[in-house]
C-alpha cells in the first residue's frame, strides 16, 4: 500500500515525470555522466561505466532517484556551472531564501569507482531541504540489499554495485525511500552528500568531502586553460570542457550520454548514443587541434589508430568506450521510456559500412601529424586508412546519416579530403599515390554526382541537395572558391535554410521542421561555410543563432524543434560541441592556446 500511495500522490507524479531536456545539467569525469534536473533529482547515471545499466533511471522511467530539493514547494529555479569546470549549480529561490546545491562526479574518475558529490548551501537564511535516496540498478529493476546503517553512513548492495552514502545527518528509511528526510542547514552553512558506487566493497574510512571538491575544483583547473575572454569564449571554453568530460582519459568519447530519448516525438527514431563513433572522435580531435589542446587531440588519435589497426577494411562506424562491438538493440519493454518513445539499448550502427569514416580517421591523424604528435604506430595506421579507401571507395555505404547503403556524395568528398590532407603531411611516394587516388575518386563523383546545376548533389542516383555537402569543402576536398563548392553552399542555404536554423535534407513533401528537428551540427558547418567563402556577417550570424540553440545549462542535442524551443535526441551531442568549438576559433571568438 505504502508503493502506491507513493505512485498515485501529486508530488511524486510530479517527480517521477520527465523535464524537458534543455533543463537538464551534465556532470561527466571522463567515465560516467550524471543528468541532474531542476528540482535538483538525479535522473540518470550509468555505473560504473558509460553504457552500463543505470542505478538511476528515472529518465526513462525506471526506479531510482537522487533527490536534493526545498522542502518548500514555491520556488523559482536556475542554475550555472563554476568557471572552467562541470562542477554545476543548482540554485532555488523561495519565498524565504536562496538555497544552493553544488553538484559533481568527483573529477578525474576511476573506472571501478564513482563518487557523486553534492553540497546543500544554505545562502542567506536557514533552509530546508528534502534528501531522498532511492538506488535500483540495472535500470530499476534490482532492490537493495544488505542495507545497514551507523548514523550519517549507510551502506548497501544493488545487483553488483556496493554502495555508501556519507551525511553529516542520519536519513532514515521510508515508503519514499531507502534514505529519505529533512536537512535543515544554517544561515551560511553547508552540508555534504557523498555517493559512492563501486564494483568492490567500499571498506576503511570514508573519504572527505573538503578534499574530495578541492581535487576536483583543482583537476577541472589543470586541464582546462581559458581559450578568450567574453561571451562566446566562455561558450567555446565549455565547449571543450563537455568534451573533455565526455573522453576516456587515453581513449574514447562518446558519442553522447543516454540513450531512448526521440528525435521526434512517436516517430521511433529514438537511438543508443552511449558508445564510441568514428566521425564524432575525428570532430573532436579536429577541433582540438585547432586551439592547440593536444591532450584531447593525442586521445582521439590514440583511439582511432587502435580501431584502424585492428579492423582495417572492417572498421565499423562505432565502438564501445574500450573498443568493444556495439551490442545489438534492444527494446526495454519493462520501462515506459522518455515520453514520445520506447526504451532501448545497443544500436544496429555497428552493422553498418560508412565509407566517410576512413576519410574522417585521415583527417584528424594528418592534423595531428602537423602538430608533430603522431607516433609511429599512427603513422601506420594512417596507412592502413588509406589503403581501406583504396579498396572500398567504389562500395556503396551508409553515410554520414547512418542510412540505406547507396552511392553517397558526401562520404567520396570526404575520403577526397582526408586522402589530402594526409598527402600534404607524407613522405614524396604515398603522397603521389595519395593525391593521385584523390583525384581518381573526385572525378568519378564529378561524372556520377555533379547535378545540372552544377552543385553536388545527395548521392549518384539521388539529385536532392544535403547540407552535409557543406563539410567535404570546409575539409579542403577542393580548393577554395571552387565553383561546386560555391554552387552546392547557396543551394544549401537557400533550400534547407528556416528560421536561421539549416536541416538536413528534404525527406518528402512536408515543409522544413516537420519532419525532423533542424540539425545544428548543419548551423555550424553553414557558418563555416559562409566564412569559408569570405562573407564573415553571413558566418556570424549563422554562428550566433545556432549558439542559441541550447538550454540554461549549455547543452546541446542533436537537434533542434525550432517552432517549440526544445532540444531532440540524446543529450549532450559530442559533435556539435566539438563543431560549435572549432566555429568559435575560426571566427575569431575563442583564440588558440599553447598546451
Amino acid at each position: 500500500m505504502a508503493r502506491n500511495k507513493r505512485t498515485n500522490s501529486p508530488e511524486a507524479r510530479h517527480l517521477d515525470s520527465p523535464n524537458v531536456l534543455r533543463e537538464y545539467a551534465l556532470l561527466a569525469d571522463g567515465q560516467r555522466a550524471a543528468l541532474v534536473g531542476p528540482n535538483g533529482n538525479i535522473v540518470w547515471l550509468c555505473a560504473p561505466r558509460w553504457a552500463d545499466p543505470p542505478l538511476f533511471s528515472g529518465l526513462l522511467g525506471g526506479r531510482g532517484s537522487y533527490l536534493v530539493t526545498p522542502t518548500e514547494r514555491r520556488f523559482v529555479w536556475g542554475g550555472q556551472y563554476e568557471p572552467d569546470s562541470l562542477i554545476w549549480i543548482n540554485r532555488w529561490v523561495t519565498t524565504d531564501g536562496i538555497i544552493e546545491t553544488r553538484e559533481a562526479l568527483a573529477f578525474p574518475g576511476d573506472a571501478q569507482r564513482v563518487v557523486l558529490l553534492r553540497q546543500i548551501r544554505a545562502v542567506d537564511q536557514e533552509a530546508k531541504v528534502r534528501v531522498r535516496l532511492a538506488p535500483r540498478a540495472n535500470f530499476g529493476r534490482e532492490p537493495l540489499r544488505q542495507v545497514r546503517q551507523d548514523g550519517g553512513l549507510w551502506h548497501a548492495r544493488s545487483g553488483d554495485l556496493h554502495l555508501r552514502h556519507t551525511c553529516g545527518h542520519p536519513l532514515k528509511p521510508s515508503a519514499e525511500g531507502p534514505l529519505d528526510g529533512e536537512l535543515r542547514v544554517p544561515a551560511g552553512g553547508q552540508v555534504d552528500l557523498v555517493l559512492e558506487i563501486a564494483t568492490q566493497p567500499l571498506e576503511g574510512k570514508p573519504p572527505d568531502a573538503a578534499e574530495l571538491w578541492r581535487i576536483t575544483e583543482k583537476s577541472w583547473q589543470d586541464v582546462l586553460r581559458p581559450l578568450s575572454r567574453g561571451t562566446a569564449g566562455r561558450d567555446a571554453i565549455f565547449a571543450y570542457t563537455v568534451l573533455r568530460g565526455l573522453t576516456q582519459p587515453g581513449g574514447g568519447m562518446v558519442a553522447a550520454v543516454t540513450t531512448g530519448l526521440p528525435e521526434r516525438a512517436l516517430a521511433g527514431r529514438n537511438y543508443d548514443y552511449r558508445y564510441a563513433w568514428i566521425r564524432d572522435q575525428s570532430f573532436a580531435g579536429q577541433a582540438a587541434a585547432l586551439i592547440g589542446r593536444h591532450d584531447l587531440l593525442d586521445d582521439a588519435v590514440r583511439f582511432l589508430t587502435d580501431r584502424v589497426l585492428a579492423d582495417g577494411d572492417r572498421l565499423a562506424p562505432a565502438y564501445t568506450i574500450d573498443g568493444g562491438t556495439v551490442p545489438s538493440e534492444e527494446e526495454l519493454t519493462f520501462l515506459p521510456g522518455y515520453p514520445g518513445a520506447k526504451a532501448r539499448t545497443g544500436n544496429w550502427v555497428g552493422g553498418q559500412f560508412q565509407l566517410d569514416a576512413y576519410g574522417d580517421v585521415l583527417l584528424v591523424l594528418a592534423a595531428a601529424a602537423e602538430r608533430g604528435r603522431l607516433e609511429a604506430t599512427s603513422w601506420h595506421a594512417l596507412t592502413v586508412a588509406a589503403q581501406a579507401i583504396e579498396k572500398r571507395w567504389r562500395s556503396p555505404d551508409s553515410g554520414i546519416w547512418e542510412l540505406p547503403a547507396q552511392q553517397w556524395t558526401h562520404s567520396k568528398l570526404t575520403c577526397v579530403a582526408g586522402l589530402r590532407a594526409a598527402a600534404r603531411i607524407a613522405p614524396g611516394g604515398l603522397a603521389g599515390r595519395w593525391a593521385s587516388l584523390a583525384d581518381t575518386i573526385l572525378a568519378d563523383t564529378t561524372t556520377h554526382a555533379l547535378h545540372p546545376s552544377g552543385r553536388w548533389q545527395r548521392a549518384y542516383d539521388d539529385p536532392r541537395v544535403d547540407s552535409a555537402l557543406l563539410l567535404p569543402g570546409i575539409r579542403g576536398a577542393l580548393p577554395e572558391g571552387d565553383p561546386r563548392t560555391e554552387a552546392t553552399r547557396r543551394a544549401v542555404l537557400t533550400e534547407l535554410q528556416k528560421d536561421g536554423y539549416l536541416y538536413r535534407f528534404r525527406p518528402d513533401r512536408r515543409p522544413l521542421g516537420d519532419a525532423e528537428g533542424a540539425f545544428l551540427l548543419c548551423g555550424f558547418a553553414a557558418a563555416l561555410a559562409e566564412w569559408q567563402a569570405g562573407d564573415a556577417v553571413a558566418a556570424n550570424r549563422w554562428f550566433e543563432r545556432n549558439r542559441a540553440g541550447c538550454g540554461p545549462p549549455g547543452l546541446f542535442t542533436e537537434e533542434l524543434d525550432v517552432a517549440q524551443r526544445q532540444l531532440r535526441g540524446n543529450l549532450p551531442q559530442a559533435f556539435v560541441h566539438a563543431l560549435m568549438l572549432e566555429t568559435a576559433v575560426r571566427l575569431g571568438h575563442a583564440a588558440p592556446c599553447a598546451d
